[in-house]
């Protein structure tokens, strides 16, 4: 997939588009995108996705932080996944947000040469969003030349799949729900930063991560059966994310912490990425070490149980 961020009309073909946030990329999306690129092939036309670089939100509120599924590279990661021939970031400004409906559908159609619009089942657009909807934008779209159409919800179980949703189970560590809507195991990359080093005193080391992108949402406090990717090679590992309340008495800082199974060595400053398998149990405050310890083998034993068949699980 070509990535496009500084475009013009003369550098893009006629296309089939949709456009949104996609955080996550989850089911939902891939769904879209596969939509959009079907009819793209039927028309003979190129298959676009345009996004933005920053969250329209944060353009507008300063203090807005949002907790995303996916930062922009992860997007980019899944969006190669897919069969969509190019995506435009688009740069999103309060000027571009003040633009009506029909006003943002022109630039769509005469800058992103976009032929046909495929929008999501929930999607709005324009400074008047709640005054507006799909009926609209198909009139405006036919004053313009452009075709719009407009997708059906994934629907499980009787819940739309939707970001939303994946954010309100990844928050009450529902990893295998939230990893079966994603459509693949959720993550997070990050690099090795130095930590307190209790756990090497109990044979149990673990490595600190500090996630490479700080709107990434964390899961809810707790343990977790993960993989661990570091070198190009999968480790078996357990995860905490948490105060460490036995051996951090004030409790107020939030650490992410991984022991990786079968593995020695010295990973400081090193990168990695981390995919969250399963939930295993909440954080809870031990006696002492020694009760942690205990509790730290029933944990790693879990996790071997929740990442096998991995080659260096046995």
């Amino acid at each position: 997939m070509e990535i496009i961020t500084n475009c013009t009309a003369s550098n893009l073909p006629a296309c089939v588009a949709t456009i949104g946030c996609f955080d996550g990329v989850h089911r939902g999306h891939q769904y879209l995108l596969q939509q959009v690129h079907n009819i793209a092939k039927a028309e003979g036309l190129a298959s676009c996705l345009i996004t933005f670089g920053t969250h329209p939100r944060q353009v507008l509120d300063a203090n807005y932080h949002p907790k995303l599924l996916t930062c922009l590279a992860q997007k980019f990661e899944r969006f190669e996944q897919t069969s969509i021939d190019y995506c435009v970031l688009m740069p999103f400004t309060k000027e571009l947000s003040l633009l009506s409906a029909r006003e943002f559908m022109e630039i769509l159609h005469g800058v992103y040469h976009v032929q046909t619009l495929f929008i999501g089942y929930d999607h709005h657009f324009g400074h008047h969003t709640k005054e507006e909807g799909f009926l609209e934008y198909q009139q405006y779209g036919r004053e313009l030349g452009m075709r719009v159409m407009q997708s059906k919800a994934l629907v499980e179980d009787g819940v739309s799949v939707s970001s939303t949703l994946i954010r309100s189970l990844l928050q009450e560590g529902k990893i295998r729900e939230a990893n079966s809507y994603l459509g693949y195991n959720y993550y997070l990359n990050g690099r090795v930063i130095d930590g307190r080093k209790v756990g090497r005193t109990i044979g149990f080391p673990t490595a600190n991560i500090e996630p490479s992108c700080a709107e990434k949402l964390l899961p809810a406090c707790g343990v977790y059966a993960v993989y661990v990717y570091l070198n190009n090679s999968r480790y078996a590992g357990m995860l905490n994310i948490g105060s460490c309340p036995t051996v951090n008495e004030d409790g107020r800082d939030i650490s992410i912490e991984v022991h990786i199974f079968r593995f020695s060595g010295d990973i400081y400053e090193q990168a990695l990425r981390v995919e969250f398998v399963d939930y295993v149990r909440p954080e809870i405050k031990f006696a002492d070490l020694n009760e942690l310890t205990s509790q730290l083998q029933q944990d790693k034993d879990t996790c071997l149980l929740y990442t096998s068949p991995s080659p260096r699980d046995s």
